[in-house]
């Protein structure tokens, strides 16, 4: 069953609030795990009371390039089947380096060219 533009939105939405709260909080993420469907609806995600949802951690690699798309087929495919899987990866690791002084200086100094000239600008 496909979803229509704002069922869509509202699934992504919701879908994203999951993602974010259980990436953000090891107790939310405790309660992905003992009580999805509870965790799901707090997030704006509620399926029947006799739904099946597995958490999957691992997107096959298939299915990475897909990207979101991948999730919102696997989501109506749950609402025709009853059986939704739902895409919960851990939380991702960021990559977090400093800068050097001069990359600093050209973030902060602003290394930025006025282009227009505008009242806008402050140039």
């Amino acid at each position: 069953m496909a979803m229509n533009p704002q069922e869509r939105t509202e699934f992504v939405d919701a879908y994203t609030r999951l993602l974010i709260t259980t990436w953000s909080s090891e107790e939310f993420a405790g309660r992905v795990d003992s009580d999805i469907q509870g965790a799901m609806k707090e997030c704006g995600l509620a399926v029947p009371a006799n739904a099946i949802v597995e958490r999957v951690r691992d997107i096959p690699e298939v299915q990475r390039d897909g990207g979101l798309d991948v999730q919102i087929e696997a989501w109506e495919r749950g609402l025709e089947t009853g059986h939704f899987y739902l895409h919960i990866p851990e939380t991702p690791e960021l990559e977090i380096a400093e800068l050097t002084e001069g990359e600093l200086e050209g973030v902060a100094a602003g290394s930025y060219i006025c282009c227009c000239c505008c009242p806008c600008c402050s140039c």
